[in-house]
Order: structure tokens, then sequence, then C-alpha cells
């Protein structure tokens, strides 16, 4: 629970998620094991279908774990798609592409090892979806990495952007809450992005480049 929703209303909204494949069974069953932050169900959907109202072919995550979120976009991507993953971690890798192998969805992806931001900008756009949930200092420096390489229409997804509601308390002033208070206010001030913020779990931003 991230503290944002009504226990009860998010306990009602887990309650109807009735579509549960193997797969994702055994991520979700890790990340509660380990302590592991993903996306969750509910924000998952929504990846997918956000995914699917670009018809998003071609998808860059800054920050893919062991590829939950990267499972999510690949049923929304288009037929011949590609999802570009990055992750610091050799081990979540390794544990995602045996779960993409499982899912058959290997084919589609390219896990890539070493900082997100650093393999972004060896990269070539457009992109159609750019998914953000890299350590919350950075937020504010994905930016305009992520808008190089996102085509005109295309969406830029953050996660955590809520940070359990830390981000409303003028209170709190850590390192991460600042860098995210940061990120809301750059990607809702510009003229070149139209951001919608959704109290989902914690938090999610969807901005679309409009220019």
């Amino acid at each position: 629970m991230s503290g944002i929703v009504d226990a009860k209303v998010e306990k009602y909204i887990s309650s109807l998620d009735g579509k549960q494949d193997s797969v994702r069974r055994q991520m979700e069953e890790i990340a509660r094991g380990n302590g592991f932050p993903i996306v969750g169900p509910q924000v998952g959907r929504l990846l997918s279908i956000l995914a699917r109202s670009v018809n998003a072919r071609r998808i860059l995550e800054l920050g893919s774990g062991y590829g939950y979120s990267a499972l999510w976009f690949a049923r929304g991507m288009q037929e011949g798609g590609s999802i570009d993953c990055t992750d610091l971690s050799t081990e979540n890798r390794d544990l995602a592409l045996r779960f993409f192998r499982e899912a058959g969805i290997e084919k589609f992806v390219t896990f890539h090892v070493g900082d997100a931001l650093e393999v972004a900008r060896a990269q070539t756009g457009p992109f159609d979806v750019v998914f953000n949930d890299i350590d919350k200092p950075d937020y504010p420096r994905s930016i305009p990495v992520a808008l190089q390489l996102l085509r005109v229409g295309g969406l830029f997804i953050t996660d955590n952007v809520l940070w359990s509601g830390k981000v409303a308390d003028q209170r709190k002033a850590d390192q991460d809450t600042a860098a995210i208070r940061q990120f809301n206010q750059m990607v809702c001030s510009r003229d070149d992005l139209e951001t919608a913020i959704l109290p989902l779990r914690d938090g999610v931003a969807v901005c679309q480049k409009v220019r």
C-alpha cells in the first residue's frame, strides 16, 4: 500500500484483477518475497493500455528491474515492435530474460546493463514511449534525455511521482522527495508537454510530447 489511495479502495480494485498468468504471478511473488519494488498490476495494465493507445512500436525503459513493466508493455505494443530495457544489475537482466523466454517475448527485447541515462544517450530515436523508473535523485535529469528520444505524440511515463504522499508534505526535504517535486514541477510547466499525474499506487505521471 502506498498510503495515497484509501486501503479499502485499493483492496477493492485489486480484487477485480482476475487475469493472472503464471509468468506474472512468479514475478509478483519475487517482489513480495524480496521487497523488490515493481509497478504492480494496476499500473502495469495502465502501461499496456497507454502503449496500445499510441500504437507503440518502440519503447525505452529507464530502469527495468527484472522486467515486470516490460512484460506489460509487450502486451500493448504493436506487432513487430521492440523494447529496450536498462538496469545496473546483471542478475536482474538474467532473471528478466528468463521470464521473457517463458512469456515468449524475448525476441522483442534488448536488455542493456548499465546506467539508464548513459544507455539512453547512446540510443537513436524516435521512440513512441519512454518509461522512467530510475533512482529518484536522477528524475530531473531524465527529462531532456527522454524528450530528445521521444516522437511528437509519444508518451513519457514516470512511476513513483507521489512518493507515498511525501511530495505534498513540505516538512519532507530528503533528496529523493525534493528531486521528485522538482521533476513534477518541470514536466507540468513545459510548453512541449501535456502532463497528468494519476494517484494510482505511488503516483504515475503521463506526459505527452505535443511539439
